[in-house]
């Protein structure tokens, strides 16, 4: 019997846009909590309509330093999470780099606290587990899971995800294999590599697969560049079977959990539903 594929959603921030949601900084994607919380449980409901048993928080970008009333914001997304998707799907509590995800460079000497603060007040909103996620640094990624690790205090599971930008080209594929060598080592329950482009991301992924952890091994693509069809803007249904193609080529490998990010739509989760449905769910 093939292997069991746990579908995750796909992103918030670029499906927010998508929208017409205005995402300024430092906020980002957090500005929705309080501007247009409506939508934000809106494509939490679609992504589970599609076939997503993951659901991301909305907390990307709810790191105390940069927003005043971060914990009220940590409260509202768990919240829309929960109240939008059916009982018994995961809520996956989000811990993003501090300053950019796509700026190593800016990555604090000491994000330790930092991370733990916001692990915390997932744990305390009852979050299901804990995603580490988009690290370009190695280092803050490894910061994140050892917080994430300490608040989940063995009964919240943790996933750390990294990425090499969405032109592959922030961290190669032997240092992502080594952070999520590290990440397991310190007590991550699964390892992802994400926001990366769904056409070279085989790259990136087999070094992962290769390490053999004994863990699941995830993957949630970007739609790459506009010319490769695969979102911002392309025909959703085109978009996702392309998806699809690139992404059964992931499972063939040994990725057992498979979602999207930025550029993506919720046809693509739909697409990766119907394509990786085990027999015994049909």
């Amino acid at each position: 019997m093939s292997a069991r594929i746990t579908i995750l959603d796909g992103p918030l921030g670029t499906e927010l846009l998508r929208r017409g949601v205005a995402l300024p900084a430092p906020a980002w994607s957090a500005a929705a909590l309080g501007d247009a919380p409506d939508v934000v449980a809106a494509i939490h409901r679609e992504y589970a309509a599609a076939g997503a048993t993951v659901h991301t928080t909305c907390t990307f970008r709810t790191q105390p330093r940069w927003l005043p009333d971060w914990r009220a914001r940590v409260t509202t997304a768990v919240g829309l999470a929960r109240g939008a998707v059916p009982a018994g799907h995961r809520v996956a509590g989000s811990i993003a780099p501090i300053f950019d995800c796509y700026r190593p460079d800016l990555s604090p000497p000491e994000p330790g606290p930092e991370h733990a603060r916001l692990a915390q007040a997932l744990v305390e909103e009852g979050v299901d587990l804990l995603l580490c996620e988009t690290f370009p640094n190695v280092g803050e990624g490894l910061a994140a899971v050892d917080a994430a690790v300490l608040a989940g205090a063995g009964r919240v599971p943790v996933w750390a995800a990294f990425t090499p930008g969405p032109d592959g080209d922030l961290l190669s594929p032997e240092e992502i294999a080594v952070g999520c060598r590290e990440a397991a080592a310190r007590g991550a329950a699964a390892v992802l590599v994400n926001c990366l482009p769904a056409t070279s991301a085989l790259r990136w992924l087999q070094p992962v697969l290769d390490l053999d952890l004994g863990l699941p091994v995830g993957i949630y693509a970007n739609a790459g560049h506009a010319c490769d069809g695969l979102g911002w803007g392309a025909d959703p249904a085109q978009a996702a079977a392309r998806y699809v193609e690139l992404a059964r080529q992931w499972v063939a490998a040994g990725a057992t959990l498979v979602g999207a990010c930025c550029g993506t739509t919720p046809a693509t989760i739909a697409a990766l539903a119907q394509a990786f449905r085990t027999t015994e769910d049909r």
